[in-house]
């Protein structure tokens, strides 16, 4: 059997007919079964096609979470094109260079981004996008609306195209140069990472999951698509909300789900143990950054069991995991090696670390990559003999437990969300009186981390006010600092490198993130 992702959907539609497979509380309690969600999936790929859209081309999704997103994914899948979904929390210019880069030339997006994408159309070549798909309201002259465009087309099995190793998404992230990077997946590399959560993770036919992570995110793809070909539904959050996602633990007898931490404090803040049952609630994962031992603590304390999932969107997902009494007895660590994955931590000459000393924590497995689009350089940095090289730094017990201690790169991680310092940086020097600038995360109680500047200025009377407007516009809101100092000399080493653990030293006891 040739592998095409989009198939699996027709696979579970004919196993699994009845079997509920997406509710939407956001749009009506809207809910669909497996055989309608494939009908309306036949229906957008068909429509595609018509579309001239051809295997091998790239289309974006730029939408919020739901079903059209879902049923659009696999219609690209099934004709063999290539999906890239798109950060909602990017500003035009950000989007711009995604679209280009990827070379996508088709748009389906929601009414929610029709001014940023009336924008992008204005540009005219500055994308490639030919066919804009407007999902909800009323679409520009430009655009074809969604549900009648969709409703016109066969809902009749298409034939399939794209197959094994052919691409099946392509997903942005933030490059420690400034320029996003787009990570390569192939239908045979997804496969592997649905087949790796499966054998490793506790997750069961007929199970409820509730995402509440945007789909644009691997740690929200990877899900979806992992609950499809198990037979569990996806009680899918148009965006989170910490009282209705108890809301609907409660009435939608929810038994799994997946939260950053960010998220889980918020949880935390809004539970009322008089009306918020979770009973139904076995255990939920939680990745993107390290969870606080007194969180799970607290968690713990409520029956609620947190399973911390370390991998990236290079591994499209999977890298290590947590489970059962180990949650609890080996808080912080973030577990092992999924079923199918090779994980190791090594030093600066490529040898493993003995147990307990750090390095950088390297990954092997199918469902690695393929490499980064257009960047034969930058996948050889990271994939090199074979393992993933991932730039955080861990340390692996005798037991094979790795706990991740810091991070190699710059990056930081704001509500879930990576920033990568240089992007900013950037945009800061970009400001006529800057003259140098480091960005590093300031610790804040409420999103994990925030961007604080650290600039030298020209003009004495530049104020922090100044430099945090300045980027509005150019940066999407979790991207922009929320603080900014000033001092006499970045500090840099004598090769001129940033020295960060310097400015962390001196500013992160001193200086308190805003609320």
């Amino acid at each position: 059997m040739t592998i095409n992702i989009g198939h699996f959907l027709t696979k579970r539609a004919f196993l699994s007919p009845e079997l509920e497979a997406t509710v939407e509380p956001s749009a009506g309690g809207r809910r669909q079964t497996f055989r309608q969600l494939n009908t309306r999936c036949n229906q957008v790929a068909n429509a595609l096609r018509t579309a001239g859209v051809a295997s091998g081309e790239r289309v974006g999704l730029l939408m919020m979470n739901g079903l059209e997103f879902i049923e659009t994914f696999y219609a690209v899948a099934k004709i063999g094109a290539v999906n890239v979904p798109l950060n909602w929390r990017l500003v035009a210019d950000e989007l711009e260079f995604i679209l280009k880069d990827s070379g996508a030339t088709t748009l389906v997006y929601s009414e929610e981004f029709a001014a940023v994408v009336a924008e992008l159309q204005s540009r005219g070549t500055k994308t490639d996008i030919r066919f804009w798909v407007q999902v909800g309201g009323q679409p520009a002259a430009f655009a074809t609306a969604y549900d009648a465009w969709r409703e016109s087309a066969p809902d009749t099995e298409p034939e399939l195209a794209g197959f094994e190793d052919d691409l099946l998404f392509i997903m942005y992230t933030s490059g420690t140069t400034g320029l996003p990077k787009g990570v390569m997946h192939s239908h045979n590399s997804v496969m592997w990472s649905m087949l790796t959560v499966a054998a490793t993770a506790d997750v069961r036919y007929g199970d409820r999951y509730l995402l509440s992570l945007p789909m644009f995110h691997v740690g929200a793809l990877n899900p979806v698509m992992g609950n499809l070909y198990l037979g569990v539904t996806s009680v899918v959050l148009k965006s989170f909300d910490a009282k209705q996602s108890w809301e609907l633990i409660r009435d939608e007898k929810i038994t799994l789900t997946l939260m950053v931490p960010a998220m889980l404090q918020f949880m935390l803040a809004t539970y009322d143990k008089a009306t918020h049952d979770h009973s139904t609630l076995r255990s939920c994962f939680s990745g993107a950054a390290p969870v606080p031992v007194t969180l799970i603590e607290a968690y713990v304390a409520m029956g609620i069991e947190i399973l911390q999932v370390y991998g990236l969107t290079e591994s499209c997902g999977p890298g290590c995991l947590i489970v059962g009494d180990d949650a609890v007895k080996r808080a912080g660590s973030t577990g092992r090696a999924f079923f199918h994955t090779e994980m190791k931590v090594i030093d600066g000459h490529g040898q493993e670390c003995p147990p307990g000393e750090n390095g950088e924590v390297v990954l092997r497995g199918r469902h690695m990559m393929v490499g980064y689009w257009n960047r034969p350089d930058a996948t050889a940095q990271t994939i090199r003999d074979g393992w993933l090289h991932t730039g955080d730094v861990g340390s692996v017990d005798e037991d094979g437990f790795l706990t991740i201690r810091d991070r190699m790169k710059d990056m930081l991680i704001s509500g879930g969300e990576n920033v990568y310092p240089a992007e900013v940086e950037n945009v800061v020097l970009s400001h006529p009186a800057v003259t140098d600038v480091a960005v590093i995360g300031l610790p804040s109680p409420k999103w994990g981390e925030v961007p604080l500047v650290v600039a030298v200025k020209t003009d004495p009377n530049l104020t922090e006010a100044e430099v945090l407007e300045w980027c509005k516009g150019k940066l999407a809101p979790f991207k922009r600092p929320k603080v900014a100092v000033f001092i006499e000399t970045i500090p840099r080493n004598p090769t001129g490198k940033i020295l960060k653990r310097v400015l962390r030293d001196t500013y992160e006891s001193s200086l308190k993130a805003p609320e």
